[in-house]
């Protein structure tokens, strides 16, 4: 089998200085275009050019981007939060997860996993991390996506998705998508310093060449410390790319690259214990202090993506439109997580028993543990709408078909190894000021390999049926064969010559998932509905997720059924205040109806659909101008997660005790909401105010006492003045009561401090 190679640490992203003058070279050769263009029209015929006023744009999205939707959003019978560019750019949310942690209901892992390290989120109860698509295409691979530089908005659709999605997507899906070329001039630099070393520096330029094309340039350099932290930081630079041809004809093309590269000190955070001796942060140790070796930290990130869409209208009855999306995604992780020896002042560990020297940490564990990986995807999707009717019924129809190849490669091992394999003594720290420096030698030592792929063909149909003005039936079917396999090879350490090869692991399976909803509209602008949908899970659902066949312990996975999950809901939409703001209210059920669980027969290897949970919610959202001056953004999410049942029917038949019945789901809190509003005091003037809340959850389930993470509130503040009808500028204040509050909280002793106060200054220069 062929492995991918190492990268060497430090040379996979550009220095900085050049990634500077690279972007300061692309940012005048845009501005010349305008000139450029000139010549290229008639004498005396000026091009024109359109100064973009953001703060004008909406909240309220009427529509989403995707074919399958075939009604518009009002009358949808789903709950979907769309998080628009203007909502991103006001609250200066840069990553998903920063973008994500405004939508109540999800919660955020500690970023690692099979896949490595990454973006983790839990919506609404499960696991979501596979559940990310790029304009309406997977993007399964394990890694942080940084930058919101070329995104035009996030949609986050709720409740078991895999008719759109494709298999999994339990609790829901987001779909994340990019900026393409408009059939207008405009060009828009931005410039932000900040606190905490930050510095920001993006170009969005879009050029018109000729009647029909255009051209668009997003550029993005970025770098900042981590507000509250001593040690993590963050680089990155990307590029983004597009060319339309045909934009206003029948037929247009749209050709589309997108790179990005991110140098970064991985966060992992600080001691941080929920038991029976301790309720958070270890006693001595602080919030910003670095526990592990600040210099064998790495992570570096490279993305690659190359998308070409064709759209023809063959009529205003009958669309076509075919994409496909080329990506690779490379990441080098090496990781000092706060795992190890703790020894407080106290002379005893955070489980109460007597240690050595006191107020010292010493790594451990995965101290050092280091994943060089590679995923590719090849995906094309084919989308046929048609509109027509049948009496007085109007239907409109979208059949699909949908076909994706992946490949993962991975080296895994350690770095804190001497050259002949053998581990060196790791240095001890203090708890109250750790040094978190190594100083020894980095050697990375290969263990294990892992080669798998992943390939699934789907065919789908969507419609929605309007009965009468009043009734309307909409819903989607998908049928899809989902198929993998899984090579591992390993070594008991790193001296040994020999390897051992796993039997290959395979697993295919043929799926099926559906939605539907009925929606009755009382009048024009609200509707009611009820839907119910499904997804399926099959054992090797991503690439990197691969099945196990060599258990012998009753975990084996690779002959398993699918999992099942069901959502019922039932809600209402209505646009008010002449349209200009979306009220939404819903009631649902997410239920996983049979999750994997150990076989508890010693005679069966494999593990048993036996499990069940289910969390039944609330949501409520608003979103539009209450007046023209007045923007809100709001949402709030009730959740009650369940364990039904956690272990199989053969150990309940046979005496054995299910610890986790009826006890709460972790990472779900009940209570979550987030609040957005902005209001134009004087025509150069806008205030902005949000407040991010979120409820206790627990952390652990089963035998013992169970232990909650605690709740916390952060406000955020923004002031935008227009100096002149192209420069403005805005200033944000996040975290204005310098709130200290904990995320990614582990219950194997760490959690991760959220972001400290920071302030940031950003000018802005339309043209």
């Amino acid at each position: 089998m062929a492995y991918i190679k190492s990268r060497k640490h430090g040379q996979t992203t550009s220095p900085a200085p050049l990634r500077s003058n690279l972007i300061g070279a692309a940012v005048l050769a845009t501005l010349a275009l305008p000139a450029g263009a000139q010549t290229a029209e008639s004498a005396g015929t000026l091009p024109s050019v359109t100064v973009r006023d953001t703060s004008t744009a909406d909240y309220k999205t009427e529509e989403l981007s995707s074919p399958k939707y075939t009604a518009p959003l009002v009358d949808t019978p789903q709950t979907i939060t769309v998080l628009p560019a203007r909502v991103l750019e006001e609250q200066g949310r840069q990553s998903l997860v920063e973008a994500l942690s405004t939508v109540p209901g999800i919660t955020f892992g500690a970023g690692e996993g099979g896949g490595g390290y990454g973006d983790s989120i839990n919506f609404r109860g499960y696991s979501a991390n596979n559940n990310i698509t790029i304009d309406g295409m997977r993007d399964s691979a394990q890694y942080n996506r940084s930058d919101a530089f070329n995104l035009e908005q996030i949609e986050v659709s709720n409740g078991a998705n895999s008719v759109y999605g494709g298999a999994g997507n339990v609790s829901g899906s987001i779909n994340l998508l990019s900026k393409t070329p408009k059939a207008e001039d405009f060009v828009r630099a931005s410039g932000t310093l900040g606190t905490d070393s930050y510095g920001r520096a993006t170009l969005d330029a879009n050029q018109r060449v000729g009647e029909t094309s255009a051209l668009r340039l997003n550029l993005m350099t970025h770098q900042n410390d981590v507000p509250g932290r001593d040690v993590e930081k963050y680089e990155r630079w990307g590029v983004a790319a597009s060319y339309a041809m045909g934009l206003g004809t029948p037929t247009q093309t749209t050709l589309s690259y997108f790179h990005q590269e991110d140098d970064n000190i991985p966060q992992y955070g600080v001691p941080y214990y929920k038991n029976a001796f301790h309720d958070g942060l270890l006693p001595g140790a602080k919030s910003s202090n670095y526990y592990g070796y600040k210099d064998v930290a790495a992570q570096e990130i490279q993305v690659d993506a190359l998308t070409l869409q064709v759209e023809h209208r063959f009529s205003d009855a009958m669309s076509l439109r075919n994409q496909t999306r080329v990506q690779r995604v490379t990441q080098f992780t090496r990781v000092v997580p706060p795992q190890g020896t703790w020894c407080l002042s106290s002379g005893l560990t955070p489980t109460n028993t007597a240690c050595g020297t006191p107020n010292t940490f010493t790594p451990g564990g995965p101290a050092g543990n280091t994943r060089d990986t590679e995923n590719n995807y090849i995906g094309n999707q084919t989308d046929l709408t048609t509109r027509f009717k049948t009496g007085d019924i109007d239907h409109t129809i979208v059949t699909g078909v949908a076909l994706t190849r992946e490949t993962y490669n991975l080296r895994s091992g350690n770095s804190l190894r001497n050259a002949d394999g053998t581990t060196p003594t790791f240095p001890s720290m203090s708890i109250s000021d750790p040094a978190a420096h190594y100083g020894g030698p980095i050697n990375f030592l290969v263990t294990g390999k892992t080669e798998s792929e992943l390939s699934n063909a789907a065919v789908y149909v969507f419609e929605n049926a309007q009965l009468t003005p009043q009734w309307s039936v909409n819903g989607g079917a998908r049928f899809e064969h989902n198929s993998g396999s899984v090579d591992v090879r390993s070594r008991a350490n790193t001296t040994a010559t020999t390897w051992t090869e796993n039997p290959t692991a395979e697993n295919s399976e043929n799926l099926f998932s559906y939605r539907l909803g009925v929606v009755f509209k009382p009048a024009a602008n609200g509707s009611v509905y009820a839907a119910y949908g499904n997804s399926q899970t099959p054992s090797q659902s991503t690439v990197n997720g691969g099945c196990n066949n060599t258990s012998t312990t009753g975990t084996q996975n690779c002959n398993v059924d699918p999992e099942t999950a069901i959502n019922i809901e039932v809600g209402t939409k209505w646009d008010v205040l002449e349209n200009r703001l979306s009220l939404t209210a819903s009631v649902f059920r997410n239920e996983l109806q049979n999750f994997k669980v150990t076989s508890g027969d010693p005679t069966e290897p494999n593990q048993q659909t036996d499990g069940k949970s289910r969390v039944d919610g609330v949501a409520l959202g608003a979103a539009g101008q209450v007046t023209q001056a007045w923007g809100l953004f709001a949402n709030y999410t009730y959740l009650k997660g369940e364990v039904i049942q956690s272990v199989s029917d053969y150990t309940l038949s046979n005496g054995g005790v299910d610890n986790q019945k009826g006890d709460p789901l972790t990472n779900t809190p009940e209570h979550a909401a987030s609040l957005w509003t902005t209001y134009r005091v004087l025509p150069e003037v806008t205030v902005g105010y949000g407040v991010t809340y979120q409820g206790s959850w627990y952390l652990n389930n089963g035998t013992g006492t169970q232990f909650k993470a605690d709740g916390y509130t952060v406000q955020n503040a923004m002031v935008a003045y227009r100096f002149s009808r192209n420069l403005d500028f805005q200033l944000n204040v996040n975290n204005l009561t310098d709130e200290l509050y904990y995320t990614r909280v582990r219950n194997n002793g760490w959690a991760t401090p959220g972001d400290a106060r920071s302030v940031r200054l950003a000018a802005n220069y339309s043209f």
